[in-house]
């Protein structure tokens, strides 16, 4: 038996906000789905049919925007998912070592979730920060940057006290000029 999944009263005011910013309803569809995953965790397929109901628009353009970004949870995942950038520069960087680092530390791998319901991992295509490479985002939220198996576990215990890391300010390198 599949869970019902409904907006209420509140969510469907906002929603209403949400599509009186288009001239139609079609580019609602991405601030829909974040509302909607904010309120269930996550956009599985019946996530993803009530949005589509509610906005009036065919499940399948719905789906084909929800499968095409990996901000978007298709499945239930844990309060903490982990996006360890595996991309070239984060590659070359140690990328792969932080994310079997952290598949060691927490017990599962990539693609899965802790037992306690605490900890997703998931391995991720370039989330824009070359420079400061190797990095995870958490949660569709902080970056962080730089990363060592030192920080990563500092990481690891704030987030089980239920620390979110701070934002992390890096100045980017200045152009020298010659003299």
């Amino acid at each position: 038996m599949s869970k019902e999944y409904t907006f209420d009263k509140d969510d469907l005011k906002k929603i209403e906000e949400i599509k009186s910013r288009y001239p139609e309803v079609t580019p609602a569809v991405m601030p829909v789905l974040w509302l909607a995953q904010d309120k269930f965790g996550h956009v599985e397929p019946a996530v993803q049919k009530l949005v589509a109901d509610t906005l009036g628009l065919p499940q399948a353009h719905v789906q084909g925007v929800a499968s095409f970004y990996t901000q978007y949870y298709k499945k239930e995942k844990g309060k903490f998912v982990l996006d360890v950038c595996t991309s070239f520069s984060c590659q070359i960087c140690g990328g792969y070592e932080i994310l079997d680092h952290l598949e060691n530390k927490l017990g599962i791998k990539a693609g899965e979730t802790t037992e306690d319901g605490m900890f997703s991992i998931q391995s991720v295509e370039c989330l824009g920060a070359c420079g400061y490479a190797p990095m995870l985002q958490v949660t569709n939220d902080k970056y962080v940057n730089n990363l060592t198996t030192e920080k990563v576990d500092s990481l690891i215990e704030n987030l089980k006290q239920g620390k979110m890391p701070e934002f992390e300010s890096i100045p980017m390198p200045q152009h020298e000029t010659e003299s």
